[in-house]
């Protein structure tokens, strides 16, 4: 009996004996789905990787298809066979070499769907007199074409947008739609947007870099001092016009009392204006 044990221990030491591999983890952008891990600590560079897959529906391991025999450093891709983004998925991998294999060493629980994360869409902004357009791109979402699961769930974008002049800010989210306009903003004022792709089981989204655009174009340079000249020079005339009236009604005033002196007008009213001095 005690050789049978010596024997089976042997065969143990033999057959497990790779260091397990470690920081196995799953990442994702766009739904796009890329195991990583890392060999352990003294692995032997001719040591080759083996990647399962689990899904909690399924409840079994299963081999992924060209993920059999990776070398250190190389990448599983796991897009095709994570397809339902409802589904929770685990990975684990193995290292082997002739006669040795380790132990799994397995990710955390991934689900496609809160887990990934959501690149910005590519849109640009125009004014529309006291609003901005955004009109997002169809590449933005193309992404989604490959998962008709995904594409049908309830999306929106949320808009920063920043007043240039003084930085004032407003966020707003709006249903998702290739077309989206922003109202009840100032005419002939610079405004910059960024947008996020936002759903109500993910937030793990990327906010795109901000795009500038007046809401209608402002006044040229000239224009604005031509009004300003005009408006000073009107104001110059209407402030000479009413010193005339004023001092036009001073100067009958004192001539009331002297009209009847014809032949002496000009000593009358150099009299009247003496008295009152």
């Amino acid at each position: 009996m005690g050789l049978w044990t010596l024997l089976l221990l042997h065969f143990h030491l033999v057959c497990v004996s790779l260091p397990a591999p470690s920081n196995v983890s799953i990442s994702s952008y766009n739904m796009e789905h890329i195991l990583r891990f890392s060999p352990g600590p003294g692995t032997p560079p001719d040591a080759l990787f083996t990647v399962q897959i689990y899904s909690s529906r399924r409840q079994r391991w299963k081999a992924v298809a060209g993920c059999q025999e990776l070398t250190a450093g190389q990448m599983c891709n796991l897009t095709d066979k994570l397809k339902d983004v409802l589904d929770h998925y685990m990975a684990q991998v193995r290292a082997s070499r002739t006669n040795q294999t380790s132990q799994w060493t397995k990710s955390r629980e991934f689900q496609p769907l809160t887990d990934t994360v959501l690149g910005p869409p590519d849109f640009y902004v125009s004014g529309c007199g006291n609003c901005l357009i955004l009109q997002i791109r169809d590449s933005s979402w193309s992404r989604f074409d490959h998962n008709v699961q995904l594409k049908n769930l309830y999306w929106e974008v949320e808009f920063n947008v920043k007043r240039t002049r003084d930085g004032a800010e407003l966020r707003l989210k709006l249903p998702y739609e290739q077309k989206s306009v922003i109202s009840h903003l100032q005419p002939g004022v610079e405004y910059c947007v960024s947008a996020s792709f936002t759903s109500i089981l993910n937030h793990n989204a990327v906010s795109s870099e901000r795009h500038c655009a007046f809401t209608s174009p402002p006044p040229p340079r000239h224009t604005l001092l031509l009004v300003l000249g005009l408006v000073g020079g009107f104001s110059l005339v209407l402030v000479l016009v009413v010193c005339r009236v004023i001092f036009r009604n001073k100067v009958q005033k004192h001539q009331i009392p002297c009209m009847k002196f014809t032949s002496q007008p000009y000593s009358c009213l150099m009299t009247s204006l003496t008295e009152e001095d």
